[in-house]
């Protein structure tokens, strides 16, 4: 299975910013999916996530909010990847 990593984040938010510069930095040392998503404007998901962002998910399952703790996301990422 390919992993997915989701960032759910706001324009001008700059833990949001740090926190896909922190992903990509974990990208340089293990394979898996990004994707960045904006949730101004989607009712859905601002009601999800409102002021959490950023939102860090895993396969679908919140990893992380706010802040990226790069070792235990790529911890959580190794396991997953056997």
């Amino acid at each position: 299975m390919n992993t997915k990593v989701v960032i759910y984040s706001r324009v001008h938010c700059h833990l949001c910013e740090e926190a896909v510069n922190s992903v990509r930095e974990v990208l340089t040392e293990i394979p898996f999916e990004l994707e960045v998503i904006d949730i101004n404007g989607d009712q859905e998901l601002e009601r999800l996530y409102g002021e959490e962002v950023p939102v860090i998910a895993i396969n679908g399952y919140v990893h992380d909010y706010y802040k990226v703790d790069k070792r235990r996301l790529l911890k959580a990422l190794r396991a997953l990847n056997g």
